[in-house]
């Protein structure tokens, strides 16, 4: 059974209808000047109505609804179809709002909740480190505590949106002499302070997405602190509710990506005719198509299982790893369509799917072989974890 099954269900699809006349009754595009106004307005009204942050109690700024992956489901698909503006992206709502709500005091939850959720204050992450990227927990970044603040030395490394960002998540090692997951804290920063240099990393196609973070006896009060002291490896790990997972979402991204492919392969000439006829690409096609159909019908099932409220098991260790070798597929066959055309376009084109588009989804498709840990160290997760082997003699500290 499907999720398309599921949603036929009469009050599902009475409530579809609900959620696409509200769409229609309250969201029109705006471009330029106003945009961001009427962005955020209608995103209060979509809350009020109880579309939007469904997960966040009323008293922080969210619409408090029960926990429900159709409904959830139904939403994204209208406001998708329509474009109409969900939950204000980045790890502020993402990552650092549910960990709030699950670890921080009251106060936390009054000051930061409400603005994250409007958009008013921004958020990066701190976590990485130039020698702690998927080996997190080896990080040497310190925070010591003096006369009421903590003093934090040392440096982050690919933080998203730093550079624009208004506050900071981060680990610090705060017990310098305890064990290497012990002794880490979870300290939250304002950015805007002396003390903190922010250097954005220019990436090779342009764009400027990360930065570096340079902490020099920079503060933060002792009471920014997220759970207890010496335990943020724990408050770290807090993750979102099933609702908040995106079992389709992450198939319908890369059914979406072979679509388009295919439409590129009918459109290009390859060897003096539509690529779509070479009978190497359509293999290689075929192929795809059959690790994205697998992919969907996976993500499928994991859905049915949480609807029946069990957990999906050892499978859903392998959704990143998918996803990453799918995007690694398609851009190499892109690639391969495309000839000399695919590395000599410019980068920056908007509107339209050229070549340059193409390049940078084949730059990302390296990136997010990197991006939340290696698809190596989640190689090593899945034969640890899910298959009960033997750790990696490397990894062994």
């Amino acid at each position: 059974m499907s999720a398309a099954d599921f949603l036929d269900a009469p009050h599902l699809v009475e409530f579809r209808e609900v959620v696409a006349n509200f769409l229609r009754e309250h969201w029109h595009l705006v471009k330029g000047e106003g945009r961001l106004a009427h962005e955020r307005s209608f995103r209060t009204l979509a809350t009020s109505k109880g579309y939007l942050y469904r997960n966040v109690p009323r008293a922080y700024g969210g619409s408090e609804q029960p926990a429900d992956v159709l409904k959830a489901q139904i939403i994204q698909e209208e406001f998708t179809r329509v474009r109409a503006p969900m939950e204000v992206s980045g790890g502020g709502y993402g990552m650092l709002v549910p960990t709030l709500l699950a670890c921080g005091s009251e106060w936390q939850k009054e000051r930061f909740i409400g603005p994250t959720l409007s958009g008013e204050i921004r958020w990066a992450q701190g976590y990485s480190e130039p020698n702690s990227g998927s080996d997190l927990a080896s990080i040497r970044t310190k925070a010591r505590l003096e006369s009421g603040q903590w003093i934090i030395d040392g440096q982050k490394i690919w933080s998203s949106g730093a550079n624009e960002a208004d506050f900071l998540f981060m680990l610090a090692r705060t017990e310098p002499e305890a064990p290497k997951h012990a002794g880490i804290s979870y300290l939250l920063v304002d950015l805007r302070q002396p003390g903190i240099t922010i250097r954005p990393l220019r990436q090779i196609n342009g764009s400027e997405e990360f930065s570096e973070i340079f902490f020099d006896a920079a503060t933060t009060p002792a009471d920014w602190i997220v759970g207890e002291r010496g335990e943020g490896w724990k408050v770290s790990k807090t993750t979102l509710s099933a609702e908040r997972a995106g079992f389709i979402g992450a198939a319908e991204g890369s059914m979406t990506l072979h679509r388009k492919l295919l439409e590129l392969a009918k459109q290009c000439r390859f060897n003096g005719e539509p690529a779509i006829h070479d009978a190497r690409i359509q293999d290689r096609l075929v192929v795809l198509e059959g690790m994205v159909n697998a992919h969907y019908h996976n993500m499928q099932r994991q859905f049915a299982l949480r609807l029946a409220g069990q957990e999906p098991g050892n499978v859903a260790l392998m959704n990143k790893l998918i996803v990453t070798r799918i995007a690694s597929e398609v851009a190499d066959i892109c690639k391969d369509i495309l000839g000399d055309d695919f590395m000599l376009s410019p980068f920056g084109h908007e509107g339209h799917a050229g070549p340059e588009k193409w390049l940078n989804q084949y730059l990302g498709s390296l990136g997010i072989a990197i991006a939340g840990g290696t698809s190596n160290i989640q190689r090593n997760v899945i034969a640890e974890r899910g298959l009960g082997m033997p750790r990696d003699p490397a990894s062994v500290s």
